[in-house]
């Protein structure tokens, strides 16, 4: 088994914490985070995946980083992986709709499918899942809650945050 590593790292809507193998994420998830899994990580005062990924976070929450390019480690099923993929390639301060995704991956009956991957995307803010919306625009689960989605999207639109 991969040794894993963490560390909570301050954001603007709390403690994040930060996952990591010797090489790359596997997860960031708030307090709170629903579901949040039980990793076995040991916290680590020094690590590069971690200081590089609380780096990049602190940039993102200055306004100074609209992607990230620490390294990450997928872990899921190819669908998942492949809706993952989807999220990153949605512009920032852009949102999509599960079903918008759904066909992008051409799967067009699959939105609810697209919407469990959502569910379970253990990168909250560097695979931007907070950027799906429903199909009418409203603002639909999120893992760390709906006010931080919402926080999230006025931060990256250059609202008040």
């Amino acid at each position: 088994m991969t040794a894993l590593f963490q560390r909570n790292v301050p954001s603007p809507m709390g403690d994040l914490r930060v996952v990591a193998t010797g090489a790359a994420l596997v997860g960031i998830y708030f307090e709170g985070h629903d579901p949040e899994p039980e990793l076995g990580a040991v916290p680590a005062a020094r690590h590069e995946v971690l200081d590089r990924a609380e780096e990049e976070l602190a940039e993102y929450f200055r306004g100074e980083r609209r992607s990230f390019a620490v390294p990450l480690e997928f872990r899921g099923t190819p669908f998942q992986q492949a809706v993952w993929r989807a999220l990153g390639a949605i512009p920032f301060g852009e949102t999509r709709t599960y079903g918008e995704l759904a066909r992008q991956l051409g799967r067009p009956g699959a939105a609810r499918a697209v919407g469990a991957a959502n569910r379970v995307n253990p990168f909250s803010i560097v695979v931007p899942c907070h950027r799906v919306v429903g199909a009418s625009g409203e603002l639909t689960g999120y893992a760390g809650g709906l006010d931080r989605k919402r926080w999230l999207l006025e931060h990256e639109r250059g609202g008040e945050s």
